[in-house]
């Protein structure tokens, strides 16, 4: 079963026009009415920065109670390891509370109870990967990872924590 939830009704109209099952309402709210270990995968992409960081803790506690063993969590937000993102895009949205850095947010996600944890930076610059590319006072500034995500394992089966151990073990982004 898949099912989104999005207070907004713009979001919700390009669910439905991509034939995708979505559902007006508040997420916090929704994932509080579920039943234990009743998700394999739980996603919040970018939402964390719109509430304040004891509904953050919230989320993510309710997510490992609704979590199968073995599930995973997935959490997207603004990088504050951008300088341009940490100083200027990400108040373009008022309705954003603050920056969480990726490192607070994992330890966040791992005092919780999640077993693995995975910080993954996300949509940096192409032209970094290119290993002739000169490094630029320019690269430092807006070419690390704009977002990030957290991605949390719930303690499984051996078998399956193993399985996705390499996954967790990789490097992503800048």
């Amino acid at each position: 079963c898949v099912q989104g939830v999005d207070l907004d009704a713009g979001m919700l109209a390009a669910c439905t026009e991509l034939q995708l099952p979505a559902i007006q309402g508040d997420g916090l709210a929704y994932i509080a009415e579920q039943a234990d270990h009743s998700w394999q995968v739980i996603s919040a992409f970018h939402l964390v920065e719109h509430i304040d960081f004891e509904q953050v803790y919230s989320l993510v506690k309710e997510a490992l109670r609704v979590l199968s063993p073995g599930g995973l969590l997935v959490l997207e937000t603004p990088n504050p390891d951008n300088l341009i993102v940490a100083g200027r895009d990400f108040y373009l949205d008022p309705s954003h509370q603050k920056p969480i850095p990726a490192h607070l947010l994992a330890f966040v996600v791992e005092y919780a109870g999640f077993e693995q944890v995975k910080i993954v930076r996300l949509n940096e610059s192409l032209h970094l990967h290119d290993p002739t590319h000169e490094v630029s006072l320019w690269d430092s500034l807006q070419g690390v990872s704009p977002d990030y995500a957290i991605v949390a394992q719930k303690g499984g089966s051996p078998a399956l924590t193993q399985a996705l151990q390499p996954a967790f073990a990789m490097e992503f982004g800048f």
